[in-house]
């Protein structure tokens, strides 16, 4: 008898089984179940994060073409302003020697016994050549008596100063220098006191 209930023991109830099965099927069940939603949640983040981080890449490189394009714009603007005003800074060059001839005339017309007339009718050529250049934006470079400005003038000489306050002082101004709307097209040349 001891075998037989040694035997019952040992042979498993049905029921028992039934209650084990469904316990293993179950557990068995929540882990299928519990990893495809780890899963769903991971590769819900993941494309979430990645079209985040492109957005911010592509909005980042947006931002910079458009700053790029604006300075573009700024740049080429400048340029043509700067076109525009200076465009005919070739034509004024070329007309620079004529003044030089004027002035040449006209410090060699005080010397002559020519009547005035002559000189006056140079004058008033050299003033409304001069007018005419200053509505075009162009101004002589003032020299006489100032500081050598290597920015504005080109030493062509340097002599002893007469006097201590003239030196590295402008004494003479062997050319006339002109700045085309505040640029220098030609610089001054001047005799300059050491």
């Amino acid at each position: 008898m001891n075998k037989q209930k040694n035997n019952r023991e040992r042979t498993p109830q049905p029921e028992q089984d039934t209650e084990r099965d469904e316990q293993l099927t179950n557990s068995h069940e929540n882990d299928i179940d519990s990893a495809p939603a780890a899963e769903e949640n991971d590769k819900v983040a993941d494309p979430v994060e990645q079209l985040t981080a492109q957005l911010a890449a592509l909005n980042d490189t947006h931002l910079r073409l458009m700053a790029e394009y604006d300075n573009y714009r700024k740049r080429t603007l400048k340029e043509k302003s700067e076109l525009i005003r200076n465009g005919g800074e070739k034509v004024l060059v070329d007309l620079l020697p004529v003044i030089d001839d004027f002035e040449r005339a006209l410090s060699n017309l005080g010397d002559m016994s020519e009547p005035a007339a002559i000189k006056e009718g140079v004058e008033l050529i050299y003033s409304k050549f001069m007018d005419y250049l200053q509505k075009q934006g162009v101004k002589k470079i003032e020299t006489a008596d100032l500081p050598f400005d290597a920015d504005l003038c080109d030493a062509v000489a340097m002599i002893p100063a007469p006097s201590a306050e003239q030196k590295g002082k402008v004494i003479d101004c062997v050319k006339t220098g002109y700045t085309l709307n505040d640029k220098v097209i030609r610089h001054a040349h001047v005799v300059v006191g050491e």
